[in-house]
């Protein structure tokens, strides 16, 4: 779902190529496409320490290995090695080499899964060799800030700079934190609408089911999502449940006003990243960027601003489900599995409506704040989130029925909606497990997850 290299160099004269640019992402319902992205910690085997960028056992020697063993082409920047591309797929590496897969664009999820188990497969086959594992989780559970690595990427440099002046906990966002999300089309700007708001009610709910990060360096830390928490001190101009999408007029130009006044975090010119952190794109669009005076924005750096906004659900030409933490590979096929359920089936869109549509924006956010730390156990009308959950998998699981997409032994996609029914029906999260665990057999240590829940 990346931009078009014909489009990349694209001179922006009108601002209506703005909202031009969104709305070219409607796609007629049999081109309809599951884009699901996951990101995972890397350790060392002897010291659970992660693995810096360099040195024989680092992140680069990892990436070269990937690329050499399993036929990825190689990505640089400055000539070092900082993603992988191959087949429409894509390895990045996140601030603190956080290893992410930006899976290709596949019609079910069943190929999904098969592409999240053969990704794990290939890193492992390299990893083993550097006493390398990976974790999925949604914060990083043993090491502080300081002793998280950074990687040699320029925007990240810009980032870690300005973060800590728009929020505490930015500079968590980028080391400390994993996600897996779901990228998913939309036919028209209605259908769209439908599906945003849809989603955007009902991320707390995902939130909920996937909530993995109960500790923060070695101790729990009162939060069962806190990756999910860890948003709420990042930055207010870029971040939250977005009340204006529930407005009536809602449509791809009200987007396009909200991005614009989004500050931005740099532009790229000639290849290498400008800091530009907290200009306005509006001025870019005029040519008077301080730093770069009577240069014009071009289609790539619009496409690159829509990237450096986080709300819960953020739309580029596509949706992304934004409120999961990272997981077991078993819930990064869950997660696409729910989200195609919902909002791939028109059945299943009106009835996701229907549950919503009446949700106050009081209500909205109530959710989105409580269920970090409550999860499944905030209360919720006359009953809790949990109940909500269990009737959003119902939804979805008839959903997935409906598109009736069987495998080579004839199951259909609702048995990726497993995990979540077993984690809903027990009320019990994972990261509820966890913390069972850590005052029972693990004895008030950590350690134990990086060996019992590695990839």
């Amino acid at each position: 779902m990346s931009i078009p290299s014909s489009a990349k160099a694209t001179p922006i004269t009108d601002p209506r190529q703005l909202v031009a640019y969104i709305a070219s992402g409607e796609k007629p319902r049999d081109a309809w496409r599951i884009g699901t992205e996951h990101e995972k910690f890397g350790f060392h085997w002897d010291d659970l320490r992660a693995p810096s960028y360099e040195g024989e056992r680092g992140i680069r020697v990892l990436l070269e290995g990937i690329a050499a063993k399993h036929g990825w082409d190689i990505n640089r920047e400055h000539g070092m090695p900082v993603a992988l591309l191959r087949d429409g797929a894509s390895i990045t590496l996140e601030p603190a080499g956080q290893l992410e897969l930006s899976g290709a664009m596949l019609e079910t999820i069943h190929q999904t899964c098969r592409e999240v188990n053969g990704h794990l497969a290939e890193v492992r086959s390299v990893a083993d060799e550097l006493r390398m594992g990976f974790l999925g989780m949604g914060f990083q559970p043993k090491w502080t800030r300081d002793q998280m690595p950074w990687m040699p990427k320029g925007r990240y440099a810009i980032m870690r700079r300005y973060m800590p002046t728009r929020g505490n906990l930015g500079l968590d966002m980028m080391t400390r934190t994993c996600t897996v999300q779901v990228n998913l089309d939309f036919s028209s700007e209605a259908d769209m609408v439908k599906k945003f708001r849809v989603a955007l009610a009902l991320q707390p709910v995902a939130t909920a089911l996937f909530a993995d990060s109960p500790f923060t360096e070695g101790q729990p830390n009162g939060y069962l999502s806190y990756r999910s928490h860890v948003w709420t001190d990042t930055d207010p101009d870029r971040t939250g449940m977005l009340d204006f999408v529930f407005e009536d007029g809602f449509g791809y130009e009200r987007w396009v006003d909200y991005i614009l006044d989004v500050p931005m975090y740099f532009t790229m010119q000639d290849g290498n990243p400008v800091d530009v952190a907290g200009r306005s794109f509006r001025d870019f669009l005029k040519g008077k960027l301080p730093e770069l005076p009577g240069v014009m924005p071009t289609l790539r750096d619009w496409d690159d601003h829509l990237t450096t906004t986080f709300p819960e659900v953020r739309m580029k030409r596509f949706l992304e489900m934004r409120g999961a933490d990272g997981g077991p590979w078993g819930r990064l096929c869950a997660l696409p599995a729910l989200w195609v359920g919902l909002l791939y089936d028109d059945t299943a869109l009106d009835a996701a409506w229907d549950l919503v549509k009446d949700f106050s924006m009081a209500e909205r956010n109530a959710l989105r704040d409580g269920v970090p730390r409550q999860a499944l156990k905030l209360p919720f009308r006359k009953g809790t989130v949990r109940d909500l959950a269990l009737e959003t998998l119902k939804i979805a699981g008839h959903g997935l029925k409906r598109r009736a997409q069987a495998n080579e032994h004839g199951v259909d996609e609702t048995i990726f909606l497993q995990p979540l029914l077993e984690l809903a029906q027990s009320g019990q999260t994972p990261a509820e497990r966890k913390l069972e665990l850590f005052h029972g057999p693990w004895k008030g240590s950590v350690d134990p997850v990086f060996r019992e829940f590695a990839y």
